[in-house]
C-alpha cells in the first residue's frame, strides 16, 4: 500500500515568503480519508490533483495553507529555472521600451517573483489570457490557490478572486509566466510582446462574470487599465470564449500568432483546457454591447456600408453603433476576420448614426518613447490631414520624435506659442484633433 509525504506550505501574508513544514508520512488509507472528507458537500477544504506528478495532490485549506501529500516512489517534480532577471523588480524599473507598469498598484507579490523571462515574440502583439483555477472563490482560498499554483510550477502573473476583488502576482507583468504548454516549439508563455495571464478563482462550467458587478471592482478595473497601458486591444480575436465543457475552440495558430488581444486558455493552440468557460466579453475587457432595439437582435431594415482597406469587422460595428454579433449575423459572415475591400456589408438601420467616434485624450504621460499604440497612428494620420505632418515614413504606432513635430506644427496652427508648443499631446488640442476612435 502507497505511503505518503505530507507536509504544510504556508504563506506569509505581510512577506509573500513562502514556507514548507515537513510533517512525516502517513498510509493510503488516511490519504483516502482526506479526499473523502474534502468531497463532502458541506466541507471547507477542496482536493486539487498535481497535473504533472502522478499520484500526487493538494488540499486547499479555507485559513489559506496548504496541505501536500506526494507518494513516497513518486519521481522527483523538478521545476526549471527561469531566465535570469535584473535583481531589481521596481515597477519603474522597466526595460528599454516598455510601454506600461510591471506591477499592479496594491497586488500582493507572492514567492520569489522570478517565473519566467523575456517574450519570444513581441512582433505577435500584446494580449491577455485568462484562465480558472477550478477551485472555489472567495478571499478565504486566495492564498492556498496562489500556494498550489506555486507547488505545481504553473504561475500566471496574476491571480485574482472576483469575490473578494483580492489580486496578487507571482511576477512583472513584462515577462513571461508558466501557465501554458508549449505549442510544440513555440513557447506560448512568451507569445507576445506582453501575455499577461490572470487565473481567476473558480469554475470554468459556472462563468465568473455571472452576477459581477466590475463598477464595484477596483482592483480588476486596475488589472484591465494595465493591459490597455501595454496596449492590449478590447477584442476577442479567436471570438467569445467557448462554454464548458461542451462548447468548440479552433485553437488556431494564425489568429494566436498574428493578432492581439484577449484569449481564453481554451483558445491557445497546444492546449487541451476549456477554462475560463464562457465568461461575458461585455465584461471582460468591459465593453457593453450596443442596444439594437430589437429583442432577437436583429434590426428591422438595414443601410449597407463598403469595406475599405484596413478596415476590421469590430472598428466597423463601433463606428456604426452596432456589435460584431449582430454584423455576422446580419451578413451570413462564416469568418469575421475575412473581409474583401469593396465588400458590401448590411448595416442595422436602427443602430447609432455611423458619425466618427474619437479618442479620449489618454493624458500627457502616454506620450513617451517605447510607447506603442494604434492611437499615435490615428493621431499622426489626423496630423497629417491637418497639414502637420512632419513624418518622412509613416505615421506608424510607435511614438517618436516625428510625432512630436507633428503635434507642435499642430499646436502652433491652434495658436500656441513658447514652451506651450512642446509637442506633447495636452487635453484640449487633442479634443480639437478628433482623433478617431480606434
Amino acid at each position: 500500500m502507497t505511503e505518503y509525504y505530507v507536509a504544510t506550505d504556508h504563506l506569509d501574508p505581510d512577506t509573500g515568503e513562502v514556507t514548507t513544514t515537513y510533517l512525516g508520512t502517513c498510509t493510503q488509507e488516511h490519504a483516502d480519508e482526506v479526499r473523502a472528507i474534502a468531497a463532502l458537500e458541506d466541507t471547507e477544504r477542496w482536493v486539487k490533483d498535481h497535473p504533472r506528478q502522478a499520484g500526487a495532490f493538494a488540499v486547499l485549506r479555507d485559513d489559506g495553507d496548504l496541505d501536500v501529500y506526494v507518494p513516497v516512489d513518486a519521481p522527483e517534480f523538478r521545476v526549471y529555472q527561469p531566465d535570469e532577471q535584473p535583481k531589481s523588480l521596481d515597477p519603474d524599473d522597466l526595460p528599454r521600451g516598455a510601454s506600461g507598469p510591471a506591477y499592479i498598484t496594491g497586488a500582493v507579490r507572492f514567492g520569489s517573483q522570478s517565473i519566467g523571462g523575456a517574450m519570444d515574440h513581441p512582433e505577435s502583439g500584446p494580449r491577455f489570457t485568462w484562465h480558472t483555477t477550478e477551485s472555489p472563490a472567495g478571499a478565504a482560498y486566495f492564498n492556498s490557490v496562489a500556494l498550489y499554483l506555486i507547488r505545481v510550477a504553473s504561475e500566471p502573473q496574476v491571480i485574482y478572486d472576483p469575490v473578494s476583488d483580492k489580486i496578487g502576482q507571482f511576477g512583472p507583468l513584462n515577462l513571461s509566466a508558466r501557465a501554458l504548454k508549449n505549442d510544440g516549439a513555440r513557447r506560448t508563455n512568451r507569445e507576445g510582446k506582453v501575455n499577461i495571464q490572470v487565473e481567476v478563482l473558480g469554475k470554468a462550467a459556472s462563468p465568473w462574470t455571472k452576477g459581477f458587478d466590475a463598477a464595484k471592482k477596483p482592483n480588476f478595473q486596475k488589472l484591465l487599465a494595465a493591459g490597455r497601458a501595454w496596449g492590449v486591444p478590447d477584442d476577442w480575436p479567436a471570438g467569445k470564449p467557448p462554454a464548458y465543457p461542451n462548447g468548440k475552440s479552433s485553437r488556431s495558430r494564425t489568429i494566436w500568432q498574428s493578432k492581439p488581444g484577449h484569449y481564453a486558455h481554451s483558445q491557445v493552440p497546444g492546449n487541451d483546457h476549456g477554462d475560463p468557460g464562457a465568461i461575458d466579453t461585455t465584461i471582460v475587457p468591459g465593453k457593453a454591447p450596443t442596444d439594437t432595439g430589437s429583442d432577437s437582435g436583429s434590426p428591422s431594415s438595414t443601410a449597407t456600408y463598403t469595406v475599405k482597406k484596413g478596415d476590421t469587422l469590430s472598428a466597423i460595428a463601433k463606428a456604426n453603433g452596432t456589435t460584431v454579433a449582430v454584423l455576422v449575423s446580419l451578413n451570413k459572415l462564416k469568418d469575421a476576420d475575412e473581409l474583401a475591400v469593396g465588400q458590401k456589408l448590411k448595416l442595422p438601420t436602427k443602430a447609432k448614426p455611423s458619425a466618427p467616434q474619437y479618442e479620449r485624450f489618454p493624458g500627457s504621460s502616454f506620450f513617451h518613447g517605447g510607447r506603442h499604440s494604434p492611437i499615435i497612428t490615428a493621431m499622426g494620420r489626423r496630423l497629417v490631414a491637418e497639414g502637420c505632418g512632419r513624418y518622412n515614413s509613416g505615421p506608424g504606432p510607435n511614438w517618436t520624435n516625428a510625432d512630436r513635430e507633428s503635434y507642435r506644427a499642430w499646436q502652433k496652427k491652434l495658436g500656441y506659442t513658447g514652451d506651450d508648443a512642446d509637442g506633447i499631446p495636452g487635453k484640449t488640442s487633442w479634443e480639437k484633433l478628433r482623433v478617431p476612435n480606434v
